[in-house]
């Protein structure tokens, strides 16, 4: 009986580990020049690639408070960006995720994208936008 305790115990804790490596989730998104919280992403995946929808958000009181991406040059004209992809098409490679894009709803950019665990922490993502070799990186903190 205690053997097969400890062996449900073993196999939890590995299952435990594994879902703390898993980019789907909710995130919270720390701006990488203010450091204020922006707002939550929950990435999911879909068809093997994951996406990320802003599902919250956190605005001053002078802010805008339901944001639309004017700016936008892509299907996301327009749209609300609270319930938007701004995260699309990111594939798993060894540990990361690139080769999706990343928008920036305040400018309307669209920038390549990188994700990765920051090492020994599996609840920070770093996420990075570039273009070309000019590129931001932030911090994520898995809600």
């Amino acid at each position: 009986m205690n053997m097969r305790l400890f062996l449900l115990t073993l196999l939890l804790s590995f299952d435990a580990v594994g879902s703390a490596q898993s980019l789907a989730g909710r995130w919270k998104t720390i701006d990488d020049e203010t450091g204020r919280v922006k707002s939550i992403v929950e990435m999911t995946e879909r068809n093997g690639l994951f996406f990320g929808e802003v599902v919250e958000l956190f605005r001053l009181p002078e802010e805008d408070q339901d944001p639309h991406c004017d700016k936008c040059e892509d299907d996301r004209k327009d749209q609300r960006v609270l319930g938007m992809d701004i995260v699309r098409d990111m594939e798993t490679d060894e540990g990361e995720w690139n080769e999706g894009s990343i928008c920036d709803p305040k400018n309307g950019k669209v920038y390549g994208c990188k994700m990765w665990f920051e090492e020994g922490e599996p609840n920070v993502l770093k996420v990075r936008g570039y273009w070309g070799f000019i590129y931001r990186t932030q911090e994520w903190m898995r809600q």
